[in-house]
């Protein structure tokens, strides 16, 4: 089959060997961990900036829209086409460009994987703290587009607090440098405004990170509830105690014995919920905290506080967290994963509430979340070939989320907006709030090619949207 002209062209711009074109090989890119969308007309693989920059310019020449995409692990649609456009897959712009320990900083592309950064680095004693629990798979690059967080940002922040520098492609091609190596730059935060973007506003070919250095020492406990209840309340009596855990995780009885039986962590089946605790710091700050930790669980009617005794059970206890989404996958054909956020001194509400949900739509919720920042992750089970239990999925989900911006939270946490809940923005956002967005989005993306139909709302129903994200999950 003869190739068509825009195939011709990005192949001139790039080489044979970095696009993808025939509908067989874009199989794999019709969908995110999240959503089935529709196959793009083209993927390319840049391995520079100069290549971006050319194939930027072909998609303008053509009116035709691009989507920068990582790993693909995305969990909002973001990395999908929503309409016609070439893919610029970035996954092999992987250098790390630079490594600075004496200023704790480093240079990398898009492409790099989140945790091959930390590893790269761990012997001179450093690591990047940010840790979605995709970490293995997701690219830096991703991060950025998502703001994504992990278990361990309750202590150290979001990608937002740990990237301070880019370099971005703008829709005409123009390449800006935002941030510095430096803290508190002057001049407006322009790096602040591209992370968490989702390629909206430009697609970033270079990230300058902040590394951390590793603790003194860690402990890692787990905290066992028959209820639970004792369990959400504990986690505001931790922070009522003025200790800010490195991480503070929760999973219900049902989540933890799907990982349980994926995993072999050492979860206890019997029990009602969990806690994953993680302190870290200078070793007497950690005994210290860890003990008052320990006595604040028990005050709160937890049976059993563990402690990890070696590097492979605390290994062991985090793999069955990060792994928790797989393992339930393994329960049923699909699941559709929320990420509402909530004071967490609402906890035991919102898991009285989801309960609730449970019942109304006969549907199965596992609850698993970053309980120390209120970041709720409700996995609910559905089998796509029902239509009648997708539909209970949506409006299961819409009532979470609503939930959630009731008791004064937010849509999102981590997975960002994409296509899942750009109709849901004006529950948290103003018109005026929208606009002064659209306005931001125009500055960089004047033309409207980059990844449209993500994040800013379209006028479409969100009920039909969200079905075909559902039945796709």
């Amino acid at each position: 089959m003869k190739s068509p002209p825009l195939i011709r062209e990005l192949v001139r711009a790039t080489n044979t060997e970095a696009v993808l074109w025939r509908a067989e090989d874009l199989l794999l890119y019709e969908y995110d961990a999240l959503s089935v969308m529709r196959q793009p007309e083209a993927v390319v693989f840049p391995t520079t900036t100069e290549e971006v920059v050319r194939v930027v310019g072909i998609a303008a020449q053509q009116g035709v829209s691009v989507i920068p995409r990582g790993a693909g692990t995305g969990l909002s649609g973001g990395a999908t086409v929503a309409e016609r456009g070439i893919l610029i897959a970035l996954s092999r712009m992987n250098k790390i460009v630079e490594i600075d320990l004496e200023n704790q900083r480093a240079r990398v592309q898009p492409g790099v994987v989140n945790l091959d950064l930390s590893r790269a680095v761990e012997d001179a004693g450093y690591y990047f703290a940010p840790d979605p629990s995709s970490q293995k798979a997701c690219t830096l690059g991703g991060n950025v587009a998502e703001n994504s967080g992990g278990p361990h940002t309750l202590a150290y922040g979001v990608t937002t607090h740990h990237a301070l520098g880019l370099e971005i492609v703008l829709s005409d091609g123009d390449v800006i440098h935002t941030g510095a190596k430096f803290w508190d730059r002057p001049g407006y935060d322009l790096t602040g405004v591209v992370v968490g973007s989702e390629g909206t506003l430009g697609i970033v070919t270079e990230i300058t990170v902040r590394l951390c250095r590793l603790p003194e020492a860690v402990k890692t406990l787990l905290a066992i509830f028959d209820r639970v209840l004792d369990a959400t309340r504990t986690v505001a009596a931790i922070t009522a105690r003025g200790i800010t855990p490195a991480a503070l995780e929760m999973m219900d009885g049902f989540t933890l014995r799907a990982v349980e039986a994926a995993t072999g962590a050492g979860y206890p089946i019997d029990s009602a919920a969990v806690l994953l605790i993680e302190v870290e710091g200078l070793r007497e700050a950690v005994e210290e905290q860890a003990q008052a930790i320990e006595a604040v669980c028990r005050e709160n009617s937890a049976r059993e506080v563990r402690c990890a005794r070696s590097e492979e059970e605390r290994a062991l206890l985090w793999k069955g967290r990060k792994n928790a989404f797989g393992a339930l996958g393994r329960i049923a054909p699909n699941y559709y994963v929320q990420d509402g956020v909530i004071p967490r001194t609402r906890l035991p509400e919102m898991l009285e509430f989801t309960a609730e949900v449970e019942k109304r739509y006969a549907l199965r919720i596992g609850n698993i979340f970053h309980a120390g920042d209120g970041n709720l992750h409700p996995l609910i089970m559905f089998d796509a070939r029902d239509r009648s239990e997708c539909e209970r999925v949506v409006r299961a989900a819409r009532d979470l989320i609503a939930k959630c911006v009731e008791m004064g939270g937010s849509i999102t946490g981590e997975h960002g907006v994409g296509v899942e809940k750009n109709e849901l923005m004006p529950l948290i956002f103003s018109e005026d709030d929208l606009e002064m967005q659209r306005r931001i989005k125009g500055v960089f993306n004047p033309s409207g090619l980059f990844n449209p139909g993500k994040v800013l709302p379209t006028g479409k129903m969100c009920g039909e949207l969200r079905i075909q994200i559902g039945a796709g999950a």
